[in-house]
């Protein structure tokens, strides 16, 4: 018997054989999991219903996450898949499903913070110091320096939470795409109540 998403097999609330009043549908059929995993792009065209195609994701390792308090978006490597709030097999095998908490690369993020408000993010003393140095290496102008100096201002520092995971180079982000259907792992950085939640859950 193969895959089926219909529910005419299926017993009634009370327990009761359903009539079954025709044979098995086309329409009713499922496929395979796409199981997507960690590696190199690898990504399968189906062809569905009505002509139209998914794209089967069997293997990714990067994708575009946003960081919703600074209204940003970048193209990130995904590292690992650390939770899974439906089953801890899909951790276990790093399978990239849509409501996964994975880590990602940090990088591109702090790049970004950094030539937005030429302040450093995350990094140690001594990684402080030699970027302090190069800071004096490039000069800035005072209209820049003046504009940098006016959006920390307004904005504030980043949350403690997530300036630990900036040091360590790995921050915590959800797939909110479907892999096995679009092709894509995005997703958003976890920040504030939800990267707390989500923390409390991987400690289990």
């Amino acid at each position: 018997m193969g895959i089926s998403r219909d529910s005419r097999h299926k017993r009634s609330e009370t327990g009761a054989k359903r009539a079954y009043y025709r044979k098995k549908r086309a329409f009713e059929k499922g496929r395979q999991p796409a199981n997507t995993r960690i590696g190199p792009k690898r990504i399968h065209i189906v062809r569905v219903r009505g002509g139209n195609h998914k794209y089967r994701a069997l293997r990714l390792d990067s994708g575009n996450f946003s960081w919703g308090s600074e209204g940003i978006a970048r193209k990130v490597r995904v590292i690992s898949v650390s939770y899974h709030p439906s089953n801890n097999e899909l951790v276990r095998t790093n399978t990239l499903t849509k409501s996964a908490v994975v880590q990602v690369d940090a990088a591109p993020f702090r790049q970004w913070y950094e030539a937005h408000y030429g302040t450093s993010l995350g990094r140690r003393r001594q990684q402080q110091q030699k970027g302090a140095e190069k800071e004096e290496a490039v000069k800035k102008s005072k209209s820049v320096e003046k504009k940098q100096a006016a959006r920390t201002a307004a904005v504030g520092k980043v949350d403690q939470a997530l300036e630990r995971q900036f040091e360590a180079g790995r921050l915590y982000a959800i797939v909110s795409s479907r892999p096995g259907q679009s092709g894509r792992v995005d997703g958003y950085v976890l920040e504030g109540e939800e990267l707390a939640f989500y923390q409390r859950a991987i400690r289990k």
